[in-house]
């Protein structure tokens, strides 16, 4: 078993399995939307199941939801559906309550959050309150501006922390580009609860119905198979982290 400082001077990918989960280890997934975390489900399960305990900062935003969903098709509207989606897919996956955090971020016209010093001032509070061993979330090199932004914010806060803190950026359809340092294996049952996971998320897999004439399930497992594919794994279906550490 290697740990995750380990990992970058040793070959990559490796997989998750082989990576020492230090005890009391906290967890934090920073999601810039509702659905982000349930993307990497399988991951974060592992991870719970092994010990960590896991945290959930979620941007409360209606951003993603199309106007014919809900009436009034307000922003409010909007971000009230999206947190109960995640409530309620996050009570699927055994998270217990007090570990889901809803954000209120700043954000543009296009309900993607802001790269502001408020909300890095958020985001600072919150690692100062939490003390998150790792920091999971969305890769930067993407074309979702609120992944990017989240990205680099973290990239310039976790220095900050005064302790060493590992940041698994993980893949996910709109990821542009990532190196697979770390990946997690899964099969069909996982995969089959995962599906079920994701489709707490209605408004998503509704708009992903009408738009890409499939649902947001297979949207991310299609991503998941590629990821095996590409990594030439048994297994059918992975997700991918690229792994940073700041402040060693």
């Amino acid at each position: 078993m290697r740990n995750i400082s380990q990992l970058l001077a040793g070959s990559r990918p490796a997989p998750l399995q082989d990576i020492a989960i230090p005890t009391g280890l906290a967890v934090l997934f920073l999601g810039p939307h509702p659905d982000d975390f349930d993307a990497v489900g399988v991951t974060m399960r592992r991870l719970q199941a092994g010990g960590a305990t896991l945290h959930v900062a979620v941007d409360r935003s209606g951003s993603g939801i199309e106007d014919s969903y809900c009436s009034p098709s307000t922003p409010e509207a909007k971000a009230a559906i999206r947190e109960e989606e995640q409530r309620r897919s996050c009570r699927f996956f055994g998270l217990p309550d007090d570990r889901l955090i809803f954000l209120r971020l700043e954000e543009d016209d296009t309900a993607q959050l802001v790269d502001s010093p408020h909300n890095a001032d958020l985001l600072r509070s919150l690692l100062a309150s939490l003390r998150p061993g790792w920091i999971i979330l969305p890769h930067g090199h993407d074309t979702n501006v609120g992944h990017q932004r989240m990205a680099a914010m973290v990239r310039r806060i976790a220095p900050e922390a005064g302790y060493p803190i590992a940041a698994l950026f993980n893949r996910d359809p709109k990821t542009i580009s990532l190196r697979p340092d770390i990946y997690t294996a899964f099969g069909e049952e996982d995969a089959q609860w995962k599906a079920q996971l994701l489709r707490f998320h209605n408004s998503q897999h509704q708009r992903n119905l009408n738009t890409r004439g499939h649902g947001f399930d297979k949207r991310i497992l299609d991503t998941n198979r590629q990821i095996a594919r590409e990594l030439g794994l048994q297994a059918p279906y992975a997700e991918a982290f690229e792994v940073e550490i700041f402040g060693a």
